[in-house]
């Protein structure tokens, strides 16, 4: 039978994934080759190249990580999980077996190839996947182009909190009040409120962690219980004092760690234990690891408990943003394997309420998207390559979930896809599945008729259509069968993030970032954000591509307004070059913004010039996201830097020493794991997060700062006058010297930071070719810090640069050097100051 609706869902797991399908109107999970429900998203490539996926390749995995410790080298491994929490990024997983490098998506591509494999009575080629609500543009895309690789040519999205919810709301009875769905899964975090009326579900805000998951609790594991056992009964000195050998100890004890937090949920206590040669490696004497450890209740709430706060702090977070307590809920909803945790059970009912226990953590994802599935219909190009033409090609319209006790339908005879005979007079019959109701039966056409159907309360209703010529013999149709799911009913999906933009701002000339009006956090989608009244900061001349303005786009979190773009998550730069333009824009043009999301969060951006009357479009493509070592390890080193200055002052002292304390951790575990793509992009999350509270604790100091850089600017000024200055120069610094005895009067910030600017561009005119000389001089004693783009030109041009201020040197002589080694410097080592962004 071709099926209308896509009907199958499948959760892509970080560490477990699963598969669904409606089945006579029931979301059933669809067995593994172990005929177990979900399987590990672990992938394995055997010597003769062959991909094995689930059960086997972590088997594999355990096998690699436990060998590793032999001659303490993991660089031979071929087996691979946790690869959705890099999934979006350049991470390459190196395969020596294939001789080649995969990424995230191909790995996760051959875990969905396995899950469709499950399905053995018909192909398919359409399915909703799950994604953590706190998942960038960027990982969505990214997902959706593993489905493709694994053969979908039809793929929708859906938040896994959101599949939850209909899974939980269409076996609960409880259709009101404010639900909160805690998702802790194998590596990401989600915390969801919904609000429900009468059956009616929407989601009114997320919150979540990308990188907090069952992965941090086995590693807690492994360094609060297993590590303190083996360093008090052997010696590994040396192997801790070596990242490569402390990494490959920790991944391979990872495994002890994991059945431990597993039986720990079921059972008071477990002994870890291991027999002589389980373990391969030897410690510093040449002896031998076994295990013998026995592990309580009391020794995992030690470990495992502040992975949990984390968690919980988020949700606490969550209900505070939108005026709730645990006392308002009216169901705590557990998702993910390490819910069964009898730690994160007691830490939830002591600090929200009681978590619901009532639908299975591992499965209830995966049977949530199914039931979502059933509700979206499969695209026009699917259905024609399934379509039975030689059968009466029929249309049925209704409302796939409902939270009335009718539906009317709509049945419609397509003449124009049946190449069999149709007779003049159709008759069709709906039955529900347990029998008890029919339409009887009614004649329909080429124009629609309009049936009212009875549904059985709180459960997906199957029916079944029969078609039947006048003299009641039957006729061959399709489709000949459709769900409606009654008293659970989910809104529309909404964004997770604030989808804006980095603009210059007008009155502090900060490069921040702003939301579009129209696409903040929590919009239904699709949706369109709009910000007119930009300004360009240069003219744009047309047909010269080095001529641009650049629009970058972010997602930002609650709260994200007004700071730095920077501590956003980038979807993409939208670059407009003279090329694109059909005349010369002016310096100061007006620019407004139009940003469309459709249903899948497809983005279009459209910039539309008044003084050109032209507008540019442009489909934003998917990007890789990257995080350069250099530059994240130069980010930190500025926020120590700020922090420094902020202990210094002496203000909020325990705020600047929690920061202090964060930065500090944040630069221990990216050092310790520096080329491991993973940790930098945990560590990038957090240390936005850091960099933002120092920002907010920084503005506090904002104008004592200000007051001494504009005397200390002045005092600079009238120094380099004295020197280097004539009588219009005397005259401008004086102009200078009353607005800022003015500016202190009044303490006005937005003036005194024009001022700055004016103090500071009068006193660089002034000193143009110190300045130059200075800048080739600093380039070329640090030469070898510097990333260039083409480090030969670049010494050629420091030699001329050089040779110049050996002899005569002239700013028309200099200027043009330190122009062109500007442009060798890569975007993160450039002088700061960017002319391409918007002025709002």
């Amino acid at each position: 039978m071709a099926r209308t609706k896509i009907d199958y869902g499948i959760d892509l797991g970080t560490t477990n994934s699963a598969i669904s399908r409606i089945e006579n109107g029931e979301a059933t999970i669809k067995k593994t080759d172990t005929l177990k429900d979900t399987m590990p998203s672990s992938v394995f490539i055997n010597k003769k190249q062959a991909i094995q996926v689930g059960d086997s390749a972590y088997n594999a995995l355990k096998r690699d990580k436990l060998s590793a410790m032999k001659n303490w080298d993991d660089s031979d491994s071929n087996s691979y999980i946790e690869f959705k929490r890099t999934i979006g990024t350049d991470k390459k997983y190196s395969s020596s077996n294939l001789g080649k490098e995969l990424t995230s998506e191909e790995l996760s591509a051959e875990v969905i190839k396995t899950l469709k494999s499950f399905i053995k009575d018909e192909n398919v080629n359409a399915v909703v996947i799950t994604v953590p609500a706190a998942f960038g543009n960027n990982q969505k895309e990214a997902t959706r182009e593993a489905a493709k690789l694994a053969g979908f040519n039809n793929v929708e999205l859906l938040q896994e909190p959101v599949a939850a919810a209909m899974a939980y709301g269409l076996e609960n009875k409880k259709k009101d009040g404010f639900w909160l769905v805690f998702d802790f899964g194998g590596g990401t975090f989600d915390a969801a409120i919904l609000k429900v009326e009468d059956g009616i579900m929407n989601v009114i805000d997320t919150e979540g962690d990308n990188y907090l998951g069952g992965k941090n609790l086995d590693l807690a594991i492994v360094d609060e219980i297993i590590l303190p056992y083996i360093k008090e009964n052997y010696e590994i000195t040396s192997i801790l004092a070596d990242d490569n050998k402390k990494q490959i100890l920790r991944d391979a004890m990872k495994f002890y760690a994991e059945e431990t937090k597993i039986k720990l949920s079921f059972n008071d206590t477990h002994n870890i234990l291991s027999d002589l040669g389980d373990i391969p490696g030897e410690d510093d004497n040449g002896e031998e690891f076994e295990l013998d450890i026995t592990v309580t209740q009391s020794d995992m709430e030690r470990a495992l408990g502040p992975i949990f706060q984390k968690a919980i702090d988020i949700c606490k977070k969550l209900l505070e943003r939108k005026n709730l307590k645990g006392s308002s809920l009216d169901s705590l909803i557990l998702v993910g394997g390490p819910t069964f945790s009898p730690v994160a059970r007691k830490m939830l009912d002591q600090q929200i309420c009681q978590p619901d226990t009532s639908v299975d953590p591992m499965t209830v994802v995966s049977k949530g998207a199914a039931l979502y599935a059933s509700t979206v219909e499969i695209s026009e190009q699917i259905k024609e390559q399934t379509r039975d033409k030689s059968k009466i090609q029929i249309e049925i319209g209704h409302e796939s979930s409902t939270v009335e006790l009718e539906e009317f339908v709509t049945l419609k005879i397509l003449a124009d896809k049946t190449e069999g005979e149709i007779p003049d007079k159709v008759l069709a019959e709906i039955t529900r599945s347990d029998k008890a109701w029919s339409s009887g039966k009614v004649e329909i056409n080429g124009i629609g008729e309009v049936i009212e159907t009875q549904l059985l309360e709180g459960k997906t209703n199957s029916f079944e259509i029969t078609l039947f010529d006048d003299k009641g013999n039957i006729l061959e149709s399709e489709p000949k069968e459709f769900n409606v799911i009654q008293g659970s009913k989910i809104g529309s999906a909404t964004l997770a993030y604030n989808f804006g933009i980095e603009i210059k701002k007008r009155d502090t000339g900060k490069i921040v970032f702003e939301t579009l009006k129209g696409l903040e956090k929590n919009t239904s989608i699709p949706a369109t954000g709009t910000r007119n009244g930009l300004k360009t900061q240069k003219q744009i001349r047309p047909g010269m591509e080095s001529d641009f303005i650049k629009i970058p786009i972010f997602e930002g979190e609650h709260e994200a307004e007004g700071t730095r773009a920077i501590y956003n998550n980038h979807v993409t730069d939208i670059v407009i070059s003279g090329a694109e333009l059909p005349a010369l824009l002016p310096e100061n043009s007006d620019v407004d913004l139009t940003v469309n999301l459709d249903k899948s969060e497809q983005i279009t951006v459209t910039a539309y010039f008044p003084y050109l009357d032209f507008s540019y479009e442009a489909t934003v493509e998917r990007t890789i996201s990257s995080v350069d070592s250099n530059w994240l390890s130069n980010e930190i080193r500025k926020a120590k830097g700020s922090i420094k200055e902020l202990k210094d002052e002496g203000i909020y002292e325990d705020k600047v020493q929690n920061a202090e304390t964060e930065i500090t951790e944040l630069e221990r575990k990216f050092e310790n794991n520096r080329n491991d793509v993973d940790s930098k992009q945990e560590v990038l999350t957090n240390l936005r997060k850091t960099l933002k509270t120092i920002d907010e604790l920084s503005e506090t100091t904002e104008w004592p700062k200000l007051e001494e850089e504009l005397k200390e600017e002045f005092y600079r000024l009238e120094k380099a006058n004295k020197d280097l200055g004539n009588e219009r120069s005397t005259q401008v610094v004086n102009q200078l010297r009353n607005q800022l005895e003015e500016v202190l009067k009044t303490q006005d910030i937005k003036l005194g930071k024009a001022l700055a600017e004016e103090i500071h561009s009068v006193f660089f005119q002034m000193t143009l070719v110190y300045q130059l000389i200075n800048f080739i001089r600093q380039h070329n004693q640090n030469f070898g810090s510097y990333h260039w783009k083409d480090s030969n030109r670049a010494r050629q041009l420091l030699n001329d640069g050089l040779q110049q201020i050996g002899e005569n040197p002239t700013t028309e002589d200099l200027h043009p050097i330190v122009i062109d080694l500007i442009n060798l410097l890569p975007d993160t080592e450039k002088p700061s100051g960017d002319d391409t962004v918007l002025v709002g």
